[in-house]
This record gives C-alpha cells, sequence and structure tokens, in this order.
C-alpha cells in the first residue's frame, strides 16, 4: 500500500474549482484519478490566466497527479467509451449544473446499472433539490446566498468576498470526505450510493458560530472587522510599524496579557474581569490596547507576547508565507515538472500520516495525454484509436 486510496480508480468529471480540487485531494490520497475532457479546448481553466510557458498556472495548481482523457460525450461512441470506464471504477465525481448528466445519458440511476459499486458524487452549486436547485452558482454567489458575505469586512463597509473561494473550497473538502466515508459504507453493504454535495448548503455549515448566535440571541450578526464576536481581544491591532494579531481566549491569558503590556491591574478592572464582561466593553478594551501596541513595532510585540504565553502573530503575505520556515519544514510547497511548463510550484497536500502518506503523484496533465494508452487498456485497437481522433470522438 502507497496511499490511504492507492487501490481505488475515479473518474472526474469536473471543470472549474469545486470538483477539480475535490478529485486532486484524492490523487494526493493515492488514488487513480482519469481527468474527461471534451476536445478539442478542454476544460474552461486551461485558459485562465497567468500563464507559465502558456499553460494556466490556475488549472496546473487543481489537476496535479491526474491521468487525462480527451472525450467527446456528445458523440454515442464517446458514450460507449465513458461506460466502459465506468465498469472499472471505483468512484465518479462531477459538477454540472443539475440536469446535465442525465441529459448526457449518465445520472446515477444509469451509472449505478452498469456498476452497482461505484460512488456517484455530484457537487453543485445548490444542490438536487429545492427550489434554488435549476441556478447558475459561481463561488462569490454562493458566499452571497450562503451569508459569509454579511458577516465579512468591517461595519458599514461594503461588501466584501472572502479572499479566496470559500464556497468552492468547502464543497471540494465536503465532497472528499463523503466520498471517503461511501467507501468505507460499501466495504461493508458491496453497493455504491449517490452523493449530492450542495456548496451552498457547506455555506451554511460552515456559518456555524453566526448562526448559533442568531439562534441564542435574535441578533443579526454582521461585519465586524478582525474581531471575534464572543472572545475579546481576538483580533488585529496597530502597531508602530504595521498590523499584526493578538487573541486571548481565556481569563489567564487576558491576565498574561495585561502583564505584557504593564498593565497588570487591567486584569482586575471590574470591565473586563470575565469573558462576557471583554465582550461588552469590548470598545473601551480595543481603545486601551490599540494606545499601547502603537508604541512598538509589530516584530517586538510579538516577541514579548510569545514570551508571556499570549496567542499571537504576523499577517504575513503571500510570500511571507511561502518562504515560512514552517511550511517548508511542512513541505507544504511541492514542486513538479511540467512537460511544457518546465518546474512548477503549488501548495502541497496538508494531510500528513505516519503509515500512507500524501504524495504527489505528478504534474497536471496536458489534455488528452493519456487516452490511446486507457483507451488500449479498454482494447481498443491503434487502427480503431486512429478512427477515434477522425471522427472526433477523442
Amino acid at each position: 500500500m502507497t496511499g490511504m486510496l492507492s487501490d481505488i480508480k475515479v473518474l472526474d468529471l469536473t471543470s472549474f474549482l469545486s470538483g477539480p480540487f475535490c478529485t486532486m485531494i484524492l490523487s494526493d490520497m493515492g488514488a487513480d484519478v482519469i481527468k474527461i475532457e471534451e476536445p478539442p479546448k478542454g476544460c474552461p481553466t486551461r485558459k485562465n490566466p497567468p500563464f507559465k510557458d502558456g499553460e494556466s498556472a490556475y488549472f496546473m495548481s487543481l489537476n496535479r497527479g491526474k491521468k487525462d482523457i480527451a472525450l467527446n460525450l456528445k458523440t454515442d461512441m464517446g458514450k460507449k467509451i465513458l461506460s466502459e470506464l465506468i465498469v472499472g471504477a471505483d468512484v465518479l465525481v462531477e459538477n454540472f449544473r443539475p440536469g446535465v448528466m442525465r441529459r448526457l445519458g449518465f445520472d446515477y440511476r444509469k451509472v449505478s446499472a452498469l456498476n452497482p459499486r461505484i460512488i456517484y458524487a455530484s457537487i453543485s452549486g445548490f444542490g438536487n433539490s429545492g427550489p434554488y436547485a435549476e441556478k447558475g452558482a459561481y463561488d462569490m454567489v454562493v458566499q452571497g446566498y450562503g451569508g459569509v458575505m454579511s458577516i465579512t469586512g468591517y461595519p458599514g463597509g461594503d461588501p466584501v468576498r472572502v479572499g479566496y473561494s470559500i464556497a468552492d473550497l468547502s464543497a471540494s473538502l465536503f465532497g472528499a470526505i463523503a466520498i471517503i466515508g461511501a467507501l468505507r459504507v460499501r466495504d461493508k453493504v458491496g453497493r455504491g450510493q449517490y452523493l449530492d454535495v450542495s456548496m451552498f448548503d457547506c455555506q451554511v455549515a460552515l456559518m456555524e458560530n453566526a448562526i448559533a448566535r442568531y439562534y441564542a440571541t435574535g441578533n443579526m450578526p454582521g461585519p465586524l472587522g478582525s474581531r471575534h464576536s464572543s472572545i475579546v481581544p481576538f483580533q488585529a491591532f496597530k502597531s508602530s510599524n504595521g498590523y499584526f494579531i493578538v487573541t486571548a481566549s481565556t481569563d489567564e491569558q487576558f491576565k498574561n496579557l495585561c502583564k505584557a503590556v504593564g498593565l497588570p491591574e487591567m486584569a482586575n478592572d471590574g470591565r473586563f474581569m470575565s469573558k462576557p464582561d471583554r465582550v461588552n466593553n469590548v470598545d473601551d478594551l480595543t481603545a486601551i490596547l490599540n494606545n499601547v501596541f502603537t508604541e512598538k513595532p509589530k516584530e517586538v510585540w510579538i516577541e514579548i507576547l510569545e514570551r508571556h504565553n499570549v496567542p499571537c502573530g504576523p499577517i504575513n503575505n503571500v510570500q511571507e508565507v511561502v518562504e515560512s520556515p514552517q511550511v517548508l519544514a511542512r513541505e507544504m510547497i511541492v514542486e513538479v515538472n511540467h512537460p511544457k511548463a518546465g518546474k512548477v510550484k503549488m501548495a502541497g497536500s496538508p494531510i500528513k500520516a505516519s503509515l500512507t502518506p500524501t504524495k504527489i503523484q505528478g504534474p497536471p496533465p496536458l489534455l488528452g495525454q493519456d487516452t490511446e494508452r486507457l483507451l488500449s487498456g479498454l482494447g481498443y485497437s491503434p487502427e480503431e484509436i486512429v478512427q477515434l481522433k477522425e471522427n472526433g470522438v477523442i
């Protein structure tokens, strides 16, 4: 065994972000992922800038380690080939709008008839049921519907999108979790199942704190900038040379903070003695700390606070992140050798396992690079493959 999913074959009928990131997680865990793209253009994200030697950095960051077959599913032979691939697969992942796979002739009912053991995962904007099922959805649309934009940013400011595609990526993660769980169920009962993962549902699930506050108090949560709604202090503060983060989640940590900033008596101030006190008097406490923190550089404060066991840290930019000694020690930046783009760096897998470590299985694929080999494995002769090319099937 070389990976957690080393005996699993995945058919990847996905594009854009939510589906490809999900299947890339499975690939990093050892699964044999076959990406299916429509010739001659392939996945639309192959055209997304920026480019490195003509290859999309965006596409490459989502599709490493996958095999690739170019297959026109609008042709009868393309459908026949997909059917043959389905028979030998363990998982099928698609993120078309609901109804597309049915029109192609590959909804779950038909696919499970070909292979009753297959796990069929559909990732979509709003799921395959409910009044919003037919709505088109991109990440920012779902961030709006799902409420996260209503609590992001500063009070009174314009709506702010979360800085990366949290709606897409959360669906990728929940999708991968569901697939792995369904594989475990299959080991017990011998049958696959259908998984309906909605980006919108995932956003609602991630709104746990805001939803809990709303039901508990009846008050409408709103944007708080960098501040936490129920922990104070827990935010970014401005030093003499820029912002840094300070968090004091417990009474003990708050006492340590008071000592660190030279105000030990503040821990006994009636306004700040308990967590509810500090939340109720957040403006007073923030004003005091703002005055103190502007006296020294952020690097000095971080050293002082860490010495007093107060959780804190910098606000790194991307360069500082990728060059962090912790990132390098944890191998969170990996390099793959792409046949056209050359050496490409990207974020690695955060899953660290002692017995079955994750492994980047290879570079992102060129469009259709494995078509002939995969078709040969299905029994197609060289002459038949040439004919498929001439007929626009591959």
